[in-house]
């Protein structure tokens, strides 16, 4: 069939790395790719699925894979991502037909208008699911951001554990200090400032009625309530002054349109002599419009900024950079975890949802993983004051905040639960 013949040389003409048998719907089998790399099958069930693979690949394969019309008969989702991505460093495995990457800017550009009503729906499709889906696959904590593997071997508990002392020590947390966590989640890291940095206040905002529910209860069970507030609200309605600011895989919904907006608020909550961290999913190629898939199936609104389209924003804003870190695969070994994890339990998710969003989210964490791994995809930490002379000049003090961030997590692990409140901001000092 003419399908056939096309599908094959679409393949051929991609540069795919391995070898990926593919078996098309009217039993056709052909191999493309260059034999250095895993080694994949896959079949279409239908010739219009083909048809629509050939059309637009970002888009369709990913709907293809979770409405079971495309199959993978050998190998991983991990490999054939590998396939596909590994050797075009994230282009299209074979070129969409003129005209999408057109439209994907000019709809980019709409949906950039991401103002607090939209803000609140796009949250709601995504961290408003059954809480208990989420259980299945983060670790103990619910940190839904990049782990921080600081040395080999860590597990995905101990790695979000060190993701928290990382920027906890950067932001130089501690008592005394106001903070405010934009984008809280379920506010493991709130109660990581007020517990093991012991800073004096916290206020932690959301969109998500789900996260916002959660992370009240849990300031509650553990008697921080008084110290730790949470609350259902869009960045822009937030008032007072803070001596420390802290985002995390909050920004990547903000939208290019309100980073000025954003970076600018937050001048104005920032005290004098405070310190903020940006903790964001980015992009180290140019300004692009994120994968058609994951924005209509999955973050709805998002966008991966690059350096390029934050740094006018900041210096527009008046906030001062004072150190950029960059990285790269921690969060594809995050993925994997997540996605082990959520393999591992897949019975409980279909219980929860059904099998089509299982392979839906299965899509998700596989190609996110991809994005890291063989893409452009990395995550910045931006640390920013209103002055240059807040930060030490060398690195040095990050390590050896880290150090008593350590110490004093170990400190309360070892404290029962019954002493744990009298104890809170009693041994506090560095």
């Amino acid at each position: 069939m003419l399908i056939d013949r096309i599908l094959e040389w679409a393949f051929a003409v991609s540069g795919l790395s391995g070898r990926l048998t593919v078996t098309t719907a009217s039993g056709y089998r052909f191999d493309a790719g260059d034999g250095h790399g895993p080694e994949v099958a896959i079949r279409f069930r239908d010739a219009a699925a083909e048809r629509a693979a050939l059309l637009d690949p970002e888009l369709r394969l990913g709907e293809l894979f979770t409405d079971g019309r495309l199959l993978i008969e050998g190998g991983t989702l991990p490999e054939l991502m590998a396939v596909l991505l590994a050797a075009n460093h994230g282009s299209p495995p074979f070129p969409p037909v003129r005209g999408h990457g057109l439209a994907r800017s000019l709809l980019r550009r709409l949906l950039d208008w991401n103002g607090p009503s939209r803000a609140r729906r796009n949250v709601a499709r995504h961290y408003d699911l059954d809480e208990r889906l989420y259980a299945l696959f983060l670790d103990a904590d619910r940190q839904y951001s990049c782990a921080y593997y600081a040395a080999p071997g860590l597990d995905l508990d101990a790695a979000q554990t060190a993701k928290k002392r990382h920027i906890a020590a950067k932001l130089m947390a501690g008592p005394g200090h106001r903070v405010l966590d934009i984008g809280c989640g379920w506010g493991g890291f709130a109660l990581y400032l007020a517990e093991v940095a012991a800073c004096e206040s916290v206020r932690g905002i959301t969109l998500s009625t789900e996260q916002h529910g959660a992370a009240f209860a849990r300031a509650r069970a553990r008697g921080l309530s008084d110290r730790v507030h949470f609350a259902l609200e869009d960045y822009r309605a937030v008032r007072g002054s803070y001596d420390r600011i802290v985002s995390v895989g909050m920004f990547e919904h903000v939208g290019p349109a309100h980073y000025d907006r954003f970076f600018r608020i937050c001048r104005e909550r920032l005290a004098e002599d405070g310190v903020m961290l940006l903790h964001t999913i980015g992009r180290t190629g140019r300004p692009a419009a994120t994968n058609p898939w994951i924005t209509r199936y999955i973050f709805p609104g998002g966008h991966l900024p690059t350096l390029s389209e934050m740094m006018p924003a900041i210096e527009g804003s008046g906030l001062v950079v004072n150190d950029v870190e960059v990285l790269r695969l921690h969060y594809a070994a995050t993925l994997s975890d997540w996605r082990a994890r959520f393999l591992a339990r897949l019975t409980e998710a279909e219980r929860l949802y059904d099998a089509r969003f299982c392979r839906m989210w299965d899509w998700y964490l596989a190609s996110a993983e991809a994005a890291f791994r063989h893409e452009d995809a990395v995550v910045f930490q931006v640390l920013l004051t209103r002055r240059n002379d807040v930060i030490p000049p060398t690195r040095g003090y990050i390590a050896r905040a880290e150090r008593r961030l350590r110490r004093r997590e170990a400190k309360l692990a070892s404290i029962g639960d019954a002493e744990l409140e009298l104890r809170i901001g009693l041994d506090a000092s560095p």
